[in-house]
């Protein structure tokens, strides 16, 4: 990322989400950070997909409020295109305690989108992940069978 002078500052350089822009010159919107910070912190989100707009810029595509479920993610994900996501899973702990965990899902369904569109969200993954701090745990879901919850729940208790 190259930090860029921000508006707000008088002096000096700064490292807010408005300057976060990838050594490819993708840009991540400010608004997309927000939305991590919120689902991070305030945890009243279950998710947030993200979607590179133009090629050019990273921006949220859709949220989904606490009361939705796996199932309300899923659904939003778009059949024909790759999403990057956010979602707080629910899990039970191998004691049996009640957690969740923020998990990076990078949706590119197999078969339905263009070559040019795996290779752009596949080479902008690590650059977005880096910049969601905090984030331990991935999904890499090319197909329905990737996003059975059972299976993603089974790994975070692991």
């Amino acid at each position: 990322f190259e930090a860029k002078t921000c508006a707000r500052l008088t002096s000096g350089v700064c490292h807010c989400p408005c300057s976060l822009t990838m050594s490819s010159g993708v840009r991540v919107a400010a608004a997309s950070m927000e939305l991590f910070t919120q689902i991070k912190m305030k945890k009243d989100l279950r998710f947030v997909t993200y979607r590179i707009k133009d090629s050019a810029e990273i921006v949220a595509d859709c949220t989904g409020a606490k009361s939705e479920t796996w199932n309300d993610f899923v659904g939003h994900l778009p059949q024909d295109e790759p999403r990057y996501a956010l979602v707080d899973i629910p899990y039970q702990d191998q004691e049996g305690f009640d957690k969740s965990k923020l998990v990076f899902v990078h949706w590119s369904p197999d078969g339905r989108t263009t070559v040019r569109q795996r290779l752009l969200y596949a080479s902008l993954k690590y650059a977005m992940k880096s910049v969601l701090v905090g984030i331990m745990k991935e999904v890499q879901a090319n197909d329905m069978e990737d996003l059975a919850l059972e299976g993603i729940q089974k790994k975070l208790r692991g």
